[in-house]
C-alpha cells in the first residue's frame, strides 16, 4: 500500500525572515564602541639590589651542568 503525500509551498507560506520591526537591528550599533585603553605600567622605576646581595645556593650549578659524553 503507497501513500503519497503532497507539499505545496507558496510565497506566503514556509521560512522566511521577520520583517516586523522589532525584529530588526538598529542601526544605532552599526558605528564601533572606541579601543579599550592601555592600562598603566607600573614599576616602571629600577629597584637597587637588594643589600646583603642575592642568595647563591651552593648546589645550583650542579642542577644546570651538562654531563660529558664519551
Amino acid at each position: 500500500m503507497e501513500v503519497g503525500y503532497e507539499v505545496a509551498v507558496t510565497g506566503e507560506e514556509g521560512c522566511s525572515t521577520p520583517k516586523h520591526g522589532g525584529c530588526k537591528i538598529s542601526t544605532a550599533a552599526a558605528v564601533c564602541p572606541p579601543p579599550p585603553k592601555k592600562k598603566r605600567q607600573s614599576g616602571g622605576a629600577k629597584r637597587e639590589p637588594p643589600e646583603n646581595g642575592y642568595f647563591r645556593p651552593p648546589d645550583l650549578e650542579l642542577l644546570f651542568a651538562v654531563p660529558q659524553r664519551r
